[in-house]
């Protein structure tokens, strides 16, 4: 048996197109060795939880997980990437869920879009020194990142902002735009390869 149901917008339309306000976790992403954290299970998403809850008391509508060493893990329950100089770069699975978004997405900027995609350490400064961040994740699918800890993010003329919308030239959003166009099934102008993603369901 299959359960389903209308899970509605995973973040506000306003945030979504201006991008999301986040800040630095004061709760570490737990361990590697403390729990399986490949597994997508109840009691790992406690941490997150804990996290998301301070951030949005705040005021924010994310928060930034750092791992044990302090190098930058992911959202509370999302992956994240940034781009500098033209290649995008997301922190290696050791301390975070290896999403299935996460790797649709490193596929499409790598075999369709050109883009060399980089798995490493990433640290906080490099986040607030990106030309764009975003995360990416089954309910988010793909929300920019505009700012981390009260610092602005993005160089680059058309950055997100609360007067500017993300910029549709943006690498952001046309990622965002290949991304919804392969997962609904328009796979025309060579994205027809991408149809093994998707299994048709009938209402």
């Amino acid at each position: 048996m299959v359960a389903a149901w209308d899970l509605g917008a995973y973040i506000s339309p306003e945030a979504a197109a201006i991008g999301l306000r986040a800040i630095t976790s004061s709760w570490a992403r737990h361990h590697v060795n403390v729990s399986a954290c490949r597994a997508k299970t109840n009691g790992n998403y406690v941490n997150s939880i804990m996290a998301l809850n301070s951030a949005v008391k705040a005021g924010f509508d994310e928060t930034l997980m750092l791992d044990t060493e302090g190098y930058v893990a992911e959202a509370s329950a999302a992956n994240v990437f940034l781009l500098r100089d033209g290649v995008l770069h997301t922190p290696q699975t050791t301390s975070c869920l290896q999403g299935i978004t996460r790797d649709s997405v490193i596929r499409l900027a790598r075999d369709v879009m050109g883009v060399e995609v980089v798995e490493r350490r990433i640290t906080r400064d490099e986040v607030y020194t990106a030309d764009e961040a975003f995360v990416t994740g089954t309910a988010a699918e793909i929300l920019p990142l505009r700012e981390l800890d009260g610092r602005h993010i993005g160089a680059l003329v058309g950055a997100p902002s609360p007067s500017h919308p993300i910029d549709e030239s943006s690498f952001t959003a046309r990622l965002q735009a290949l991304y919804r166009r392969v997962t609904r099934g328009e796979l025309g102008d060579g994205l027809e390869g991408y149809a093994e993603w998707l299994t048709p369901v009938k209402a």
